[in-house]
């Protein structure tokens, strides 16, 4: 099966329940077999499920992972994208509040192309990259919307030796279709020569070079 991170041929398949799972040798990106993705209609109605709004403190503290963080190394003129946005944008909300500009987008509740022609100083992508059906694709849309020096911050859990793939919770949510590894966020920032930050818990940066 070919990698739909890094389109290397060497994918074989690496573990099966009632989806079958591959895993890339070169960029260790573990994906669920795209003839088993679910449809935009079926996503959309499971999206819609979710409660998430800025009115949850504990939502807020769930965010304060990616934002506390990110917050520490931008100026407070910096203008943000977030990027998968969901229903109840929460994390735009926070940055307006701290007093940075913020845009929505997300391809089913804020599906505006236009704010993808823009730039930004920073873009986040808080439990969106495991939903990715494309992420070669979206990746490098997000990555060319950033300025020199941007920062890309992402939340989703790691796959680890730690925690082995078949009891691992975060697999069975039939929307999380495929699964990155620290190994993998190396392998991606070499291939944008971008400087790699991994925080605990699933967070990390992306830091765009300064000069291209």
């Amino acid at each position: 099966m070919p990698c739909i991170l890094c389109n290397n041929e060497n994918s074989p398949l690496f573990y099966e329940d009632d989806r079958r799972y591959f895993k890339c040798n070169n960029c260790d990106l573990i994906f669920v077999d795209p003839q088993q993705l679910l449809s935009r209609e079926e996503e959309k109605e499971r999206y819609g499920l979710h409660h998430n709004s800025p009115e949850d403190p504990n939502y807020r503290n769930f965010l304060n992972r990616l934002f506390i963080p990110l917050k520490e190394i931008l100026s407070q003129d910096s203008k943000g994208l977030d990027f998968g946005s969901g229903p109840g944008p929460t994390l735009s909300v926070m940055f307006e509040e701290a007093g940075n500009s913020m845009t929505i987008y997300d391809p089913f509740f804020a599906n505006n192309p236009e704010t993808l022609k823009q730039t930004y100083d920073f873009i986040t992508a808080t439990e969106v990259l495991e939903h990715l059906h494309k992420p070669l694709k979206e990746l490098s849309l997000m990555w060319n919307c950033l300025v020199p020096g941007g920062i890309l911050g992402i939340m989703t859990l790691l796959a680890s030796e730690e925690k082995p793939f078949p009891g691992w919770h975060y697999k069975n949510d039939p929307t999380h279709v495929c699964f990155y590894s620290k190994e993998t966020f190396e392998w991606l920032s070499k291939q944008w020569n971008a400087k790699l930050t991994i925080k605990d818990k699933g967070v990390i940066l992306l830091q765009k070079p300064k000069y291209l």
